[in-house]
């Protein structure tokens, strides 16, 4: 029965105003999660696991706000009432679920990134974690003493030679010259498709460049920053005690914007090397490149502190939200998650904004030109390297961003932070919700994590507390087994997830009976958000070639319908 509201049809302009089922099933599910918590009366309280699947319906309501026809102002009161008040008051009774929502949002951040790569681009990416760990690294040894520990290492200051500074600008001026050599090539030979022959050793050799120079530049930028703060703390010894905990706490919002740079920068040169690579190839390349990342992190000992980690990652202090969390009678241990939800209920919503903004441009019609045909694409005019790169960097931005919250809610990160495993799990996400949809990615963010750390959990506690329990039999050690289960199931019995965009439900299902092409269309413009720009009646992707229905149906054109 969940499965058959979550059919986006149902939400058509024919469709019954559901507005009062709307707030009837939100004021339902939100008292019973107060009952299950005890909060409305101490003297009852269900078992964690069922509170947990109450919690999860609960915040079906705003699935349901969004997908059902229903009065805006409802829908809007709801999503208010749910994400400002009864979230952060369920948090302050319990604050397992304030840390639950937190990852669900840092998650669903990441997997609206991989949708962007492997749902539009189609670009098979199983590296993507790599970027989320070079955001909370980021931050990690800036916002603890492991920074203090770096300074230390570097002392007594040595000026620098010129070999440490003149052989990096070299390769950096190497790259410009790659760069330029490339866009010659470019305007002497253009809309060449295949290129051969002396020009493909040309572009080859000019991208080698193009990547020595990105590698160059961040040398000389980073010796250039290690003389100059080595030369600083050299003069000011006092302020290199005052590092024990970290530089200026309030300089998190400046590694907020420096997360999406670097991370771009870091998705940029891991899309470069495997720009002619498809399917699984990628695939395997973008996984072993992830890898490289991690390694990194394992052995640089003196940046990363190696497999013990860092710890003590401090975040920016907020006064006034702490004075507000203190007087609505949050504990002084819970006011950096108050300031950590807000924070992510902002930044997802940014995301949110830039993915639809992004679906309905021009760059992603190439994207999704790309995925469905690279030589159609380049024939039509598709720069595939600069299309792909800004893939990899757009998708990369967003795992940056998060990966710095991560670290600051965590206060703690280590290489086993950023797995393979992780990057399987973020695209499950997208793959269990819907490839190319946000609301399905948002979905299928929101179940895995909640599987992952609420249910199974605390479906483990509540089997343990039963007499002669086999802890064999524990489900929490079987996740792995249990999400390749269910991925079996989705691709026996809806390949195209559980909120799937138009495009990819067509394509599941063109050798079917059915009409999926009508059914689709159907469903696009009843949604009321179920595509991937989440806007009600509005195509997830303008198909190339192809007038989005809106414009064939104006009324001002000569033929339209009237």
């Amino acid at each position: 029965m969940m499965l058959g509201l979550l059919r986006p049809k149902s939400a058509g302009p024919s469709a019954p105003d559901r507005t009062v089922l709307l707030i009837i099933y939100t004021v339902l599910t939100g008292f019973l999660l107060f009952l299950s918590l005890g909060i409305v009366t101490s003297s009852f309280q269900l078992p964690n696991v069922v509170s947990s699947i109450i919690f999860l319906f609960f915040l079906g309501s705003l699935l349901f706000a969004y997908l059902w026809r229903a009065n805006l102002i409802a829908k809007i009161a709801v999503g208010v009432i749910v994400l400002l008040l009864v979230l952060p008051d369920v948090g302050r009774i319990n604050q397992s679920y304030f840390d639950l929502t937190i990852q669900i949002a840092i998650f669903a951040a990441l997997a609206l990134g991989l949708n962007i790569v492997v749902g539009q681009a189609g670009l098979l990416d199983l590296g993507y974690v790599a970027f989320f760990a070079v955001g909370a690294y980021l931050w990690g040894i800036f916002g603890s003493g492991q920074f203090q520990q770096i300074v230390k290492s570097d002392l007594p200051y040595t000026p620098l030679g010129v070999a440490d500074w003149l052989i990096p600008l070299v390769l950096a001026l190497l790259g410009v010259a790659g760069y330029l050599w490339m866009r010659a090539i470019d305007r002497a030979h253009p809309g060449s498709l295949k290129p051969k022959g002396g020009q493909r050793a040309a572009r080859a050799f000019s991208v080698f460049l193009i990547v020595v120079g990105v590698i160059g530049t961040l040398v000389l930028i980073a010796t250039l920053l290690t003389a100059a703060i080595t030369g600083y703390y050299t003069g000011h010894p006092a302020r290199l005690d005052a590092l024990v905990h970290g530089i200026n706490p309030n300089v998190f919002w400046l590694f907020i914007i420096l997360s999406v740079i670097v991370a771009s920068v870091a998705g940029a040169l891991i899309g470069l090397p495997v720009l002619k690579l498809k399917g699984d190839y990628l695939a395997i390349v973008t996984l072993g490149l992830g890898e490289v990342i991690r390694v990194f992190a394992n052995n640089l000992t003196k940046y990363t502190s190696g497999p013990q980690g860092i710890s003590g990652i401090t975040t920016a202090p907020v006064p006034l939200l702490d004075r507000l969390a203190t007087s609505l009678g949050f504990a002084p241990e819970q006011l950096k998650l108050f300031f950590l939800y807000f924070l992510v209920l902002v930044v997802i919503g940014v995301v949110i904004t830039v993915n639809v903004r992004l679906s309905r441009s021009n760059i992603g019609r190439a994207w999704v030109a790309i995925r469905e045909d690279e030589v159609a694409a380049q024939a039509m005019g598709v720069p595939l390297v600069r299309t792909k790169i800004m893939a990899f960097a757009t998708g990369a931005s967003f795992a940056g961003v998060m990966g710095v919250i991560f670290a600051a809610k965590q206060q703690f990160i280590s290489p086993e932070s950023f797995v393979f495993a992780q990057s399987i799990s973020i695209l499950t996400m997208v793959i269990l919700g819907g490839m190319g949809n946000i609301a399905g990615v948002l979905l299928g963010a929101t179940l895995v994590t909640w599987l992952n750390l609420s249910f199974l959990t605390a479906l483990s506690e509540t089997l343990q507390a039963l007499p002669n329990f086999n802890s064999n039999l524990d489900p929490s050690k079987y996740n792995r087994l249990i999400f390749g289960t269910i991925l079996v199931l989705m691709m026996l019995f809806r390949p195209e997830g559980l909120l799937p965009s138009a495009r990819q439900r067509i394509m599941m299902h063109e050798n079917d009976d059915t009409d999926p092409a009508q059914d689709s269309l159907n469903d696009d413009g009843a949604s009321g958000g179920a595509l991937g720009t989440g806007v009600a009646g509005m195509p997830d992707v303008a198909s190339v070639g192809r007038s989005p229905r809106a414009e064939n149906t104006r009324t001002d054109r000569p033929g339209g319908k009237q």
